[in-house]
């Protein structure tokens, strides 16, 4: 079958990758499409992905988004009028949701952010099943409007980090503790206060701070700096500091320590993995110092409990064998 994905974030292009590359081994043919993004196209480049790029990140104003938006539906519309894909596939693009629900096409989703209310919105209504983890309250994705929901007792990122093995790309004097900004320009985290450079000050005297940076300090990020591949950074940390989600997954899933420093980072599935006695915690910045000396370097052996999770593209593969 022809499978579209689209990927808007870098996640969405890690997600993209472990899924396109299982689904073509099955003789499937991807069409993997993404936007430019601070992100996107520099991994894509070292995951391997040619994606086709349609459209751009714009976050000046809401109209800018929507107007954005509403182009990228269009060039879809445009690339799939006369040859629509069998099935589209997703995080939570809004997008690939729109314009697949609009030509027919059966869509694949997975979601993990209860909190991104707008996106939820506008793509969880029109997917065909909703693939998401365990962590996630049922009642949240039916209050959604999720058609028909398969659950997998995991988190997104087992699907690129259980099987992997880091590269040896990183030579840092020790100890590596690495700072993630905030991704302060979703609408989700309006109104938020992004501690990162109060934090780097605190943390230098404990080791080797490398500050993974998204945007310059008008809100631009920056395309000149060399891309670091972040999940394979966090493999050679002694700690991880970040406001949110991915990162601290990442990183914790291979037995890293991870401090969320922000209510937006107290999420259900990374409260999943706290639970399950992986190395995430929950602190406010003010204790950050206090918190990164007790967890330096303190690194967890996760290699039995990893191996019991769930990886969601097995479940994204059976359905699309019985699509």
């Amino acid at each position: 079958m022809r499978i579209w994905y689209d990927a808007c974030t870098g996640k969405h292009i890690r997600y993209g990758s472990a899924i396109s590359q299982r689904l073509r081994k099955k003789g499937h043919k991807i069409i993997f499409t993404t936007r430019k993004h601070p992100d996107t196209i520099p991994l894509a480049q070292i995951l391997g992905e040619k994606p086709v790029i349609v459209g751009e990140y714009k976050t000046s104003s809401l109209a800018d988004r929507l107007e954005e938006s509403s182009r990228r539906v269009l060039e879809f519309s445009k690339m799939f009028r006369n040859n629509p894909p069998d099935i589209a596939i997703a995080h939570q693009s809004v997008e690939l949701c729109r314009t697949a629900f609009g030509l027919g096409i059966p869509i694949i989703l997975t979601a993990d952010t209860p909190h991104a209310i707008a996106v939820n919105r506008l793509t969880i209504p029109f997917a065909s099943t909703v693939v998401a983890s365990k962590a996630l309250p049922s009642k949240f994705l039916k209050e959604q409007g999720a058609k028909k929901v398969i659950y997998f007792d995991g988190v997104d990122e087992v699907a690129w980090i259980k099987d992997s093995k880091p590269t040896p790309e990183f030579q840092l004097k020790k100890p590596v503790i690495i700072v993630r900004q905030m991704e302060s320009k979703a609408v989700y985290a309006k109104n938020k206060i992004d501690h990162s450079n109060k934090i780097i000050k605190k943390l230098e005297s404990l080791g080797n701070v490398q500050f993974i940076q998204r945007y310059k300090t008008k809100g631009e990020y920056s395309s000149k700096e060399r891309f670091v591949d972040s999940a394979n950074l966090v493999s050679y940390a002694d700690l991880v500091i970040s406001a949110g989600g991915t990162l601290a997954r990442e990183a914790a899933l291979r037995g890293v320590p991870s401090l969320v420093i922000s209510e937006i980072g107290k999420t259900y599935v990374n409260e999943y993995l706290a639970k399950r006695g992986f190395p995430i915690f929950f602190i406010k910045p003010q204790k950050i110092l206090y918190y990164a000396k007790k967890y330096l370097g303190k690194r967890v052996d996760v290699s039995v409990k990893i191996q019991n999770l769930e990886n969601p593209v097995d479940k994204i593969e059976k359905i699309v064998q019985e699509i």
